[in-house]
């Protein structure tokens, strides 16, 4: 059995750390650079970094931070918001990340995952699906889930696939912020219906709601905030939990 891992996501907005609920009511939480070491250091198996601002604001993925973040860092990096182009992905990667995320743009030219599957691999390419519940169907939403798209949630993940993406980051706009738990139906059949690693997102707020996405689903990753924000937990404290309760994870 693969272990699961733990991914604490940086929410960026300018150059400081942001949280709020279903991305809205966004308040300063931090450093990046300061954040990122400190989870790093704490045992997180990944890091997400995702610029919030970026799509919404058309303003470019902040490259400098991206470049000071990955230089404290020795787990993999993920960097997504403002990857418009492979010369946007480009960037990103030479300025230190392992993988890039997209959504918004892919949505609108899906050809681009396939372009970057062929130039950097599958395994830089993650599919970030913002997704919430609409008249009992899973509905994709664009631009930090400000706008409604036409396609359903479990297609759009397995045409993104079919194109060349190696990751699916499902972001439930729905449970976002909320601490009440990941949204374990939808994460249940994306995570049964494609057959590349799913990240669970949106929702993570005690131990118990870890437990539950990995023991009701195929996801092989869960990312929060909020709990490694506020200081409940660690990477590390939140898998030796997990641990005991049966979940494998890395040290």
């Amino acid at each position: 059995m693969l272990t699961k891992r733990i991914i604490p996501c940086l929410d960026v907005r300018g150059t400081r750390v942001v949280k709020g609920v279903r991305f809205e009511g966004l308040q300063d939480v931090g450093d990046p650079v300061e954040l990122a070491s400190r989870y790093a250091e704490n045992g997180a198996d990944e890091l997400c970094f995702l610029d919030v601002g970026a799509t919404v604001d058309g303003e470019p993925t902040v490259l400098d931070l991206v470049r000071r973040v990955s230089r404290v860092l020795f787990v993999p990096f993920t960097v997504g918001g403002g990857i418009r182009s492979a010369e946007d992905a480009r960037a990103a990667l030479r300025a230190g990340a392992d993988k890039v995320a997209l959504n918004s743009a892919a949505l609108s030219s899906p050809r681009l995952l396939q372009q970057l599957a062929e130039e950097f691999g599958s395994q830089c390419v993650v599919l970030s699906v913002d997704t919430r519940e609409i008249d009992g169907r899973w509905r994709v939403t664009t631009h930090s889930a400000t706008r409604l798209d036409g396609r359903e949630c479990l297609e759009w993940a397995q045409e993104g696939i079919h194109l060349g993406a190696g990751e699916i980051l499902l972001n439930v706009i729905d449970t976002d912020g909320g601490r009440r738990g990941f949204a374990v139906e939808i994460t249940k059949r994306v995570a049964a219906s494609v057959d590349v690693p799913v990240i669970a997102s949106g929702g993570a707020g005690a131990v118990e709601h870890f437990v539950e996405v990995f023991r009701s689903t195929e996801a092989s990753a869960a990312l929060a905030a909020s709990i490694f924000h506020d200081g409940s937990w660690t990477p590390r404290s939140l898998k030796k939990h997990l641990a005991r309760h049966g979940i494998e994870v890395r040290p």
